[in-house]
């Protein structure tokens, strides 16, 4: 690693519990207090593995000492690496780039990170944390050239660097292996006795619901099907699984085999403010 014996220094200072450094949609923070008792007995003595991470709140607020992080998206899982990896390069090009920041700061760093596939992995990284900070809403969405397109928020103060928040999320990953890969890469990986947490894009609560629109290619039916087989396999290969998703009929007919629990989640998601609020989710069990 190059984080400096300094950074090395207050990385080792930094709290027990970390959170996640990006907004993502879908997020856990809101729900950790009803994930957490759901958790499997023992589960301090397993290996931590997320196949949809996201902003990965539920490993951060875990902070195990094993564990496997993956998702299809390589910007969000070059981010993870170059924090885990050069945390204090990281914050040295955000701090540049929040020094400057203004929307026409945000659309010519945009253009640059959208044509700058041989940037360092600590500049692009830190672009990426500065974008998902400024842009609208927090989301991540490319067109299908696979550049970032989303426009800038309108934020009068945003704060885009939070070094402690950094410095704590590389000290959460120092025990993780990160893996741009699909759900399906886990039947090679996993292993007996891991904890599995399974939080995919969502199957639509209604038929005009825009929730899956963050997706980048979607995630269908046939997409949470496939799923379902790879959660029974590995319930047959004795890992203990958590999944989460909408509470609907057709996820409650995919896992009629497992325990289903459900939890309340706020949804701010909808832009009509008096249709936001609690939502039913279910949580699928396989103890």
């Amino acid at each position: 690693m190059t984080t400096s014996a300094a950074v090395a220094a207050r990385i080792e200072r930094q709290p027990r519990e970390a959170a996640p450094f990006v907004k993502w949609a879908g997020g856990k923070g809101r729900l950790l207090s009803q994930l957490r008792p759901l958790l499997p007995q023992g589960v301090e003595h397993m290996r931590h593995v997320e196949p949809f991470v996201g902003g990965g709140a539920l490993f951060f607020s875990r902070r195990p000492s094993r564990a496997l992080l993956t998702d299809i998206n390589p910007a969000l899982v070059g981010a993870y690496a170059a924090i885990r990896d050069d945390a204090e390069r990281v914050i040295q090009a955000l701090r540049g780039l929040a020094s400057q920041h203004s929307k026409e700061s945000y659309y010519r760093i945009r253009e640059r990170y959208n044509r700058g596939r041989r940037l360092a992995a600590s500049t692009r990284a830190a672009m990426f944390i500065y974008l998902n900070k400024t842009c609208f809403n927090g989301l991540h969405r490319v067109n299908r050239k696979g550049e970032f397109n989303v426009p800038a928020g309108s934020y009068k103060n945003p704060r885009i660097l939070n070094e402690d928040a950094l410095l704590t999320a590389s000290a959460a990953l120092r025990g993780a292996k990160l893996l741009c890969a699909p759900f399906e890469a886990l039947l090679e990986s996993a292993k007996p006795g891991d904890f599995v947490y399974f939080d995919p894009p969502y199957e639509p609560v209604s038929s005009t619901a825009s929730f899956t629109s963050y997706a980048q290619d979607g995630f269908g039916r046939e997409d949470q099907a496939r799923l379902r087989d790879v959660y029974r396999e590995l319930d047959r290969r004795g890992c203990k699984l958590m999944l989460s998703n909408s509470d609907v009929t057709f996820i409650r007919g995919l896992y009629r085999e497992f325990r289903i629990d459900t939890v309340a989640a706020p949804r701010a998601i909808n832009c009509n403010a008096a249709k936001r609020g609690k939502v039913s989710e279910v949580v699928v069990r396989n103890y």
